[in-house]
C-alpha cells in the first residue's frame, strides 16, 4: 500500500511501486518509474521520463548537531530533479538539491542541500557531495569519492574511486576554523585520480591532473600532471588528452 497525498500531483503514466510514500505539493513528471519504498518529500519536483529505484528518500530536511559547524537551515527550497535521471537504489537527495537533466546517480550516494549539479553529470555508487557544493555539467564523480562542504566543480571533471577532498585546515581543533573553512575547487576538464587527497582551499586549474595517491598542498597548474607527496609538477598533460574546451 502507497501513501500519497492528495495534494502531490502526478503526472500521466507513471509506474508505483509498493510501499511508497509522497508528500503534500510534490510534482511528478510523465513517465516516471518509482520503485518500492521510495520516500518523496515535501514539495519535491521530478521532471518527466525519470526512474527512481528501491528504497531511495529525497527531498530529506537536513540534520544539525549542535556542535556542527554547518550553518542552520532556516528555509530550504524543495528539491528538484531533472528530466530523464536515473536515481540508483538507497540514494539519500536532501532538500535544497537540483540536479539537472539525465543524470544517474549510483547506488548508495548521498547528495546534501545546497548543491546544484549540472546535465549529464554521473554520481558514483557511495559518492558523498556535502552541502554547499556546485556540480558542473559532464562531470563523473565515481564510486567513494568524497566531496567536501563549499566546494566548486566546473564542467567535464573527474574524480577517480576513493577521492578525499577537505575543508579545515585545522582538523576542527580551534574556533578560528569557523572563520577559514573553505572547499576544493576543480576548474573545467580538471581530473584527480584513484585515492588522491585535496587539502582545504587548493584549486585543481583546467584540466590539470592530480596522479593517482597524490595529496594536493598546492594548487595545481593549468595542463599538468601532478604526482606524490606532497604532489609536485611531474610534466605536461599529453595534447591528446586535452578537450576542446571554449575559452
Amino acid at each position: 500500500m502507497n501513501a500519497i497525498d492528495p495534494r502531490a500531483k502526478l503526472g500521466k503514466n507513471i509506474q508505483l511501486g509498493n510501499f511508497c510514500t509522497i508528500g503534500p505539493d510534490v510534482e511528478i513528471g510523465d513517465g516516471v518509474c518509482i520503485g518500492n519504498n521510495v520516500t518523496i518529500h515535501s514539495g519535491t519536483k521530478i521532471g518527466n521520463g525519470v526512474r527512481i529505484d528501491d528504497n531511495t528518500v529525497i527531498g530529506k530536511m537536513p540534520m544539525r548537531a549542535v556542535t556542527s559547524a554547518a550553518s542552520k537551515v532556516d528555509s530550504l527550497k524543495p528539491a528538484v530533479i531533472g528530466n530523464a535521471c536515473i536515481i540508483g537504489t538507497g540514494v539519500v537527495i536532501y532538500r535544497g538539491c537540483q540536479v539537472g537533466d539525465e543524470c544517474l546517480v549510483a547506488d548508495l550516494a548521498t547528495i546534501r542541500e545546497h548543491v546544484a549539479i549540472g546535465n549529464r553529470t554521473i554520481v558514483g555508487r557511495n559518492a558523498a557531495i556535502e552541502n554547499n557544493c556546485m556540480v558542473g555539467a559532464y562531470c563523473k564523480l565515481e564510486t567513494n569519492s568524497y566531496i567536501t562542504a563549499w566546494s566548486e566543480l566546473g564542467d567535464y571533471v573527474f574524480i577517480a574511486p576513493g577521492v578525499v577532498t577537505s575543508n579545515d585546515n585545522f582538523a576542527g581543533r580551534s574556533e578560528e576554523r569557523f572563520r577559514h573553512f573553505k572547499g576544493v575547487t576543480v576548474k573545467d576538464g580538471g581530473r584527480i585520480g584513484a585515492n588522491a587527497t585535496v587539502l582545504p582551499g587548493r584549486t585543481v586549474e583546467e584540466q590539470g591532473f592530480a596522479a593517482a595517491g597524490a595529496v594536493v598542498t598546492r594548487d595545481v597548474p593549468a595542463k599538468s600532471i601532478v604526482v606524490g607527496t606532497p604532489a609536485r609538477v611531474l610534466r605536461p598533460v599529453p595534447e591528446e588528452q586535452l578537450l576542446p574546451l571554449e575559452e
